[in-house]
């Protein structure tokens, strides 16, 4: 699974998930819900940029 970078700097680690917004870990960027944004600045996953 990939991690994915919002353009202020948060990193999505599907490994970790996002416990603020009751992701569990191993949840997948594409398995997030459609109106799941950035917990730092409100970005939605579409300016999201996959990390190498």
């Amino acid at each position: 699974m990939h991690k994915y970078e919002c353009p202020c700097g948060y990193i999505y680690d599907p490994m970790e998930g996002d416990s603020e917004n009751n992701i569990p870990p191993e949840t997948a960027f594409e398995n997030l819900p459609d109106d799941w944004v950035c917990p730092l600045c409100g970005a939605e996953k579409e300016f999201f940029t996959k990390k190498a």
